[in-house]
């Protein structure tokens, strides 16, 4: 039997480590929340976020709000997560951290954010988002992934 050529084993030695490495704190750079749906009288409301981005103490992204059978109630904006380097350690402990934060409307609307996310491995966990819009609490269920940026993450939106 032939054994493979040396600069396949070199180039896979080289290549190999860098896939499925969680990224440290200190590293992921990037949040992307699968889409979440919730339920509200007679109908739903689909919530879809980009990626977020880190910016010092947070991360930053763009949302989009689809309320069905109401599209007149569709809404996009800003939203702005709080989550410091101390939080960041915790879930990369696998411990459960709460976070604020806060959104912006298409129509300058303040929606208040908060919700927790619990890790079910170095880089993937569940998370709950509760955003205030007027007098209602919308509560969303959904999953989490954290990586550094330009790096190919592969989640549940992805297939």
């Amino acid at each position: 039997m032939r054994s493979p050529p040396l600069w396949i084993l070199i180039l896979l030695a080289v290549v190999y480590p860098a896939f499925g490495k969680p990224a440290t704190p200190t590293e992921w750079n990037r949040v992307d929340v699968d889409s979440m749906k919730t339920s509200i009288y007679v109908g739903s409301v689909k919530l879809i976020t980009t990626s977020f981005m880190r910016e010092a103490d947070s991360y930053r992204g763009t949302y989009k709000a689809k309320v069905f059978p109401w599209a007149f109630w569709n809404e996009h904006g800003s939203i702005l997560i709080t989550l410091n380097d101390e939080d960041r350690a915790k879930l990369q402990r696998g411990e459960r951290c709460a976070f604020t934060g806060e959104a912006q409307s298409h129509k300058n609307k303040a929606r208040y954010v908060t919700g927790y996310a619990d890790p079910t491995s170095a880089n993937h966990g569940k998370i709950k988002v509760r955003i205030g819009v007027d007098d209602v609490e919308l509560v969303f269920n959904g999953t989490y992934t954290l990586s550094v940026d330009g790096e190919f993450t592969i989640s549940a939106a992805n297939l």
